[in-house]
């Protein structure tokens, strides 16, 4: 019956039919710069493909269906065997066959690889963010396996496969295999040297039988995972097969699947492995220095996966208030608001911008011919966990600003903001928390020059072009001289490590509007601690424009 009381008017139409990748500027853009000439057009079409689907109605309800039915444990099976099976919505596996299928599992064997997937990483999650831990852990897992050149013969085509195989069977049998890791535990946490499972020889070469449990397993339904035991000589990294070559389930015992704040369409466990047999990968107590290229790669992932929920939620907000009236107009048109959604705008620039510096620095310290390989490395090891600590840090408060644009209605599920802001914290913690990625910064300042040189070198190929910036250069110098309680100020120091290294880049590469507020309230502290507080004198209406999605349908 049609309603009489009321018609609704003022509501803005839902942001679908739209091109993600297309639509987002500083995005594309990136992907132009990054991305050798002669790979560009195939690689900018493949994106737009993936992104008009993540714009799409249909993708959208994959992912609102996956969180609100989210993975459920199947311990044992009808008959009482145990079975540790994990059940997932059918629009789960949706989402995860599309991401398999468009490479988000294959930078290593693609030309141009890890541009083309973060961006495509970038613009999947912010259609579902839950699929994405499973995505990175296959992907991550590559480098590490390459310590043992025989099970790198063997899992790297599986794990790079465009197909997506469900299904728990022997991985020699599957088109396709996923990857998860298991190395914190409950006495340790981030102190993976504090792990106690146990790691027993047995007569094959290189095989052994572990005993222990992990206290957070990532996608506990995955053909393979990468773990952490203490074998004769010291913590070493292993290969644990969920099935067995002879179609038997390994010992791999699921206690309970996590009930976490966000990442609902996602599984995470706690696992116990008896007598579970493994493979070893590197050698025995070298476990840390091999799985650290997985750790390395899943910590840009999170600096991803944090630049997709925040330009989602801009995007989100832009939208909003373009179609929203208020006190006599749009939303988008009134001076405050501008302020909130040009700051917002800023920030998440920035994050996209770094982020595909990094994956463009992966390219080509990946390419050993290349002369520029040996300084991106050194770049890539301390500009990762500088970019870790601090986008997913600003990922949270943008969010939840964003939120706010859209009001009550923000508040309500249905918008898909609350999603968005329980997802918002996860990357801060995950592969290592604050206080973890600024000790490693440390660690590598101290014991490593080279990377020192090489990030001295990026932010210098800005110098001299906005004053703001050389100062902030000058007063980081100052700052990093200065030895005295160095630990205590490690969030201080990576935090003006991050700002510069990303004003750096957007005098380089973004519009001068952009630049020019990032330098102004991020490096000159023209600004407040809240986000909306840019100077009134900033060109904040192309700094809008530029944020807006465009809808095609």
């Amino acid at each position: 019956m049609a309603a009489r009381t009321h018609t609704v008017t003022n509501q803005p139409p839902p942001l679908t039919g739209y091109d993600v990748f297309a639509g987002d500027l500083a995005l594309s853009e990136a992907v132009g710069r990054h991305l050798d000439p002669a790979l560009r057009d195939a690689a900018e079409a493949e994106l737009s493909l993936l992104g008009r689907a993540a714009g799409s109605t249909q993708v959208q309800e994959w992912g609102a269906l996956a969180n609100e039915n989210p993975p459920a444990l199947r311990s044992h099976d009808r008959y009482g065997h145990r079975i540790d099976e994990v059940a997932f919505h059918p629009a789960w596996h949706r989402l995860l066959g599309k991401a398999v299928g468009a490479g988000l599992t294959a930078a290593w064997t693609t030309p141009g690889g890890h541009v083309r997937r973060a961006a495509g990483f970038l613009v999947w999650s912010q259609a579902e963010a839950g699929n994405g831990c499973p995505l990175s852990m296959t992907h991550a897992a590559v480098p590490a396996l390459r310590a043992e050149p025989a099970l790198a013969a063997e899992w790297v085509p599986r794990l790079t496969s465009r197909t997506y195989d469900a299904g728990l069977r022997p991985a020699a049998r599957k088109a396709g295999a996923l990857f998860g890791m298991g190395m914190t535990e409950k006495q340790g946490g981030s102190d993976v040297r504090a792990n106690a499972t146990v790691a027993t020889a047995l007569a094959g070469d290189g095989e052994y039988a572990l005993t222990g449990h992990k206290w957070f397993c990532s996608a506990p339904m995955s053909d393979g995972f990468l773990v952490l035991a203490r074998a004769a000589e010291g913590l070493t990294c292993f290969l644990v097969p969920r099935v067995l070559a002879d179609g038997t389930r390994n010992a791999f015992a699921i206690q309970r699947l996590k009930d976490k704040l966000g990442n609902r369409s996602n599984a995470s466990a706690e696992v116990e492995f008896d007598g579970t047999w493994a493979r070893r990968v590197g050698a025995e107590g070298r476990g840390v220095r091999t799985i650290i290229e997985m750790v390395t790669a899943t910590r840009l992932d999170c600096v991803l996966g944090s630049a997709a929920l925040m330009r989602q939620a801009v995007a989100q907000a832009v939208h909003h208030t373009t179609y929203r009236e208020a006190f006599g107009g749009p939303l988008v048109d009134k001076p405050l608001m501008r302020n909130v959604l040009a700051d917002l705008a800023v920030e998440s620039e920035a994050a996209t911008t770094l982020a595909l510096r990094l994956a463009a620095a992966y390219d080509t310290a990946e390419d050993g011919a290349d002369p520029a390989a040996a300084g991106e490395r050194a770049l890539l090891r301390i500009a990762v966990p500088v970019a870790k600590y601090w986008v997913t840090k600003r990922c949270t408060p943008l969010v939840a600003e964003a939120l706010e644009c859209l009001g009550g209605n923000g508040y309500v599920e249905e918008s898909g903001m609350p999603r968005l802001l329980r997802e918002a914290p996860l990357n801060s913690i995950w592969e290592g928390s604050g206080n973890v990625q600024a000790l490693d910064v440390l660690r590598a300042l101290q014991r490593e020059p080279e990377a020192l040189h090489a990030f001295l070198v990026e932010v210098g190929r800005a110098r001299g072009a906005d004053d703001r910036l050389d100062r902030a250069i000058k007063d980081l110098l100052t700052e990093l001289a200065d030895l005295e309680g160095l630990e205590a100020r490690a969030r201080r120091v990576v935090e003006r490590m991050a700002l510069v290294l990303q004003g750096s880049l957007l005098v380089r590469f973004a519009p001068p509007a952009v630049a020019d507020a990032f330098c102004s309230s991020r490096l000159a502290r023209d600004g407040g601690g809240a986000f909306g507080t840019l100077a009134h004198t900033l060109d904040l209406a192309s700094m809008v424009d530029r944020a807006r999605p465009v809808r095609t349908g």
